[in-house]
């Protein structure tokens, strides 16, 4: 017998997204109703107090990934700052070539646009991981062309937490004249980035991973050793020195400022308390029969655990766990389509067992107690799944 439902489930879907830190829409706050300026407007007290604001928010981001303010270009979000470093490239670089180098494991927001340049007549290839998620650095710089303009691998993966080696990509890059470019997206505020240090050409980022609002992202766009450009995809006013026209959206441009600007504040000890929790709820599952972890052990987001349990239907083990624990599968930006997720059949994995993976996000707000009723849930659920 299962438990009685409690009030609400076990929020354990922090890959997908973060509940806001009262800290952050406390900050958010006044600039919807006190502070209504647009940035833009330059000839009254709140444009003027708007664009401090956002030019608060540029200078925190810069310096939280080693960058200058001028480099951070403000988007909706992770989504849109990969389409406009990824086709921004391809149109300016066009003339140099037209090869770009991913990862199969990629989120679909580096892996569509990917495809849709495959349409216009640009060459992709999309390198496979390693067993353990991690890419092969030797592959890709054999898989580096005469025509190549671009790499794009994830900093973090958003399924199975695996952290690229970023400085090691960057480096090979920058030896072939070759632009680098990374989805940040679940690794802002986690683990360190430094754009020099690791030779990043483009950084997405967004907000709501991080504990910070939806709808607010940006993209790091290197100016100098050497120049980047891109290709703007949205026109209208010249906003972002007409890289991302559009009123700039002061409450989640200020909430995406102060989140990173607490995310690095307390990232060393949260990642100690994240890793703790997460190497206690693996071993509470290591009991069950036929469990395995997908990814790197070590080398992974603290907050990330990813495993499959063989011999159970993947359907019912969902429906058991979720009035109980709010988790994914995998990625909940395409968790409305059936097919196996494709980062875990990049791994050699079936589609039944694909489907048959429970992916636990921990967060800032996830306590000792969540995990050990989390699991105890989840081996109720198994236990009930093998005896149908």
């Amino acid at each position: 017998m299962m438990p009685s439902l409690p009030e609400r489930p076990i929020y354990l879907d922090c890959q997908a997204t973060t509940p806001v830190d009262p800290r952050v829409v406390e900050a958010m706050l006044p600039y919807f109703t006190d502070c209504p300026g647009n940035p833009s407007s330059n000839n009254h007290l709140y444009g003027w107090e708007a664009k401090a604001a956002v030019d608060l928010a540029r200078e925190t981001i810069a310096q939280a990934i080693g960058a200058e303010p001028k480099e951070i270009v403000f988007t909706s979000g992770a989504t849109e700052a990969n389409n406009l470093a990824i086709k921004g490239i391809a149109e300016v670089y066009l003339s140099k070539g037209r090869h770009l180098i991913t990862m199969q494991t990629e989120h679909n927001a580096v892996l569509e646009p990917c495809k849709y340049l495959e349409k216009l007549g640009f060459e992709v290839t999309y390198l496979p991981p390693q067993p353990d998620g991690l890419l092969e650095v030797e592959g890709l710089e054999q898989a580096i062309r005469a025509d190549t303009i671009l790499v794009s691998v994830m900093a973090a993966n958003n399924e199975i937490g695996v952290l690229q080696p970023l400085a090691e990509i960057g480096q090979v890059c920058r030896q072939h004249n070759v632009l680098f470019h990374t989805d940040a997206a679940q690794a802002i505020g986690k683990i360190l980035l430094d754009v020099e240090a690791m030779q990043i050409d483009l950084l997405s980022i967004t907000g709501h991973k991080l504990y910070g609002p939806k709808g607010g992202g940006a993209l790091y766009v290197r100016s100098r050793h050497p120049h980047v450009q891109v290709a703007a995809q949205l026109q209208g006013g010249g906003q972002e020195r007409n890289v991302r026209s559009g009123t700039l959206p002061t409450p989640q441009i200020v909430g995406l400022g102060k989140a990173i600007e607490l995310g690095l504040a307390e990232q060393p000890a949260e990642a100690e308390r994240l890793t703790e929790l997460r190497t206690h709820l693996w071993k509470m599952l290591q009991v069950l029969d036929g469990i395995q972890l997908n990814g790197h052990p070590q080398q992974r987001l603290p907050g990330c655990l990813s495993v499959s349990f063989a011999g159970v239907d993947g359907a019912t083990l969902l429906l058991g766990v979720q009035p109980y624990v709010a988790l994914s599968s995998g990625s909940a930006c395409a968790s409305s389509k059936p097919s196996p997720s494709h980062v875990l059949k990049s791994l050699g994995m079936s589609s039944q067992l694909s489907k048959a993976t429970l992916r636990f996000g921990l967060g800032r707000f996830t306590t000792l107690e969540d995990i050990e009723q989390a699991a105890r849930y989840v081996k109720k659920a198994i236990q009930q799944c093998k005896r149908q």
